[in-house]
This record gives structure tokens, C-alpha cells and sequence, in this order.
């Protein structure tokens, strides 16, 4: 039987005591933020109980807030940094003043047809929460891609460890401070006949979009077609 977003919702909010804040409903699907201290045992009952009956685990990324609502579309020109499109309609988004790093899951729920996403928010550095391996499987896979991509540890996994950078590697790429080009770079040395690691050789540059510029060429075509 189909559940809708918003009672879905009202169950989030009877159960966890969750206010307005902390749950909603956007785009049709629902977003609870749950404590990071307490989400080991929210994941249990948004697996186990009925009203919720969240079997599958779908996705987890990691998420740095801590470029976010920053932005260089103020002139027609590129800054030092680029382009940025963190810049709504309306104009510049508001500064970023919570935790750093969260968590994102997606869950699904087969007996009501529903999506569920969570949010968990981390604090201290390195960023930590609990491992959700036990309650769902396909956790595996996605808590190391966030711990290589994030450096986020997830406590109680039974094998964190890299899955995606080379063995050695150091930093943690999707962090917004890490340097675009990297750090070291990798290639084959034929005197000394391996492989072999060294300061990264390519210098950082600005692309700049391409920008539709007033040109006098076209004026007399634009003031023949009436614009």
C-alpha cells in the first residue's frame, strides 16, 4: 500500500519527536536529520517497525558544507578561484554556520512504496558516526567510498579501508580544500623500471565558461529583427 510524503512525515514526527525542523517534505520526498549519536538506533526502527518497513538501503554519500553559498558570479569576470554556481535566483546563498561534514542516506520502504532520505550531521575532525553494515548489507561499499572520498569513519565497520585511490594515498579528495590537480602524481620511470610517485607537475588554471559578450558585428542584424 502507497504512503504518502506527508504521512510518512507525521509517522517520523509521532515516533523520534522530531520537530518541523528536523523533518519535511520537499519535491515530493521526505528528509529526516537525525542525531548522529542516536542514528544507529533510528536505523534499526526505520528497518523494523511497520510503519516505516525501510528494507532497502539505496545510497550513502558524504557531503563538506564548507564552501557552501559561496560564490564569484559577482563580476563578468573569472576570479582567482573560477566560476562558481552555488548561487540560487534570487541571488548569493547564505553562509554555510552548521557542521562541517554530513551523511546522506536513501532508503526505500517496498510495503509502502516510499523514500525516505537521512541526514546526519558530524562534528569533530576526523568526522565520525556509526556503521550501518549491520542493519543493511549494501552499506558496506558506500561507507568506504565516503571514508576514502571524505575521510568520514564509520565506527563498527568490519573493513574500512580505501576503495577507490591508489594504495598510499594521501588526503582525501572530495574535500573542498583538496587541490584540484592533487598532490603527487604517478608514472613509469625507465631507468629505475617502476612505477614511481612525485610532486604533481601540472599547474592549476582557471577555465572560464564561455560568456555571451555585446559585439558590435551583430547590431544592424538585431536592429533589422526589432530587438
Amino acid at each position: 500500500m502507497s504512503q504518502s510524503p506527508e504521512e510518512l512525515m507525521a509517522a517520523l514526527q509521532r515516533r523520534f519527536t522530531a520537530s518541523s525542523d528536523h523533518v519535511r517534505v520537499a519535491f515530493g520526498q521526505v528528509t529526516l536529520e537525525a542525531p548522529r549519536e542516536r542514528w544507529a538506533e533510528m536505523a534499526r526502527i526505520l528497518r523494523d517497525e511497520g510503519p516505516f518497513a525501510f528494507e532497502q538501503l539505496i545510497d550513502v554519500c558524504g557531503v563538506d558544507y564548507s564552501t557552501y553559498g559561496q560564490s564569484d558570479w559577482e563580476t563578468n569576470q573569472a576570479s582567482v578561484t573560477g566560476f562558481s554556481r552555488g548561487v540560487g535566483a534570487g541571488g548569493t546563498m547564505p553562509t554555510w554556520r552548521g557542521e562541517r561534514f554530513a551523511v546522506v542516506y536513501h532508503l526505500l520502504s517496498y510495503r509502502h512504496n516510499q523514500r525516505l532520505r537521512v541526514r546526519v550531521f558530524l562534528e569533530g575532525d576526523p568526522p565520525r558516526v556509526d556503521s550501518v553494515v549491520s542493519i543493511w548489507n549494501s552499506a558496506d561499499w558506500f561507507e568506504r567510498e565516503a571514508f576514502d572520498l571524505f575521510g568520514i569513519l564509520f565506527e563498527g565497520h568490519p573493513d574500512l579501508r580505501r576503495i577507490l585511490t591508489d594504495y598510499g594515498f594521501i588526503g582525501h579528495p572530495f574535500r573542498k580544500d583538496f587541490p584540484l590537480e592533487g598532490n603527487v602524481e604517478v608514472r613509469y620511470d625507465p631507468d629505475k623500471k617502476r612505477v614511481v610517485y612525485q610532486p604533481v607537475s601540472i599547474e592549476n588554471r582557471v577555465l572560464v565558461p564561455r560568456v555571451i559578450r555585446a559585439d558590435e558585428r551583430y547590431e544592424d542584424a538585431r536592429k533589422l529583427s526589432g530587438r
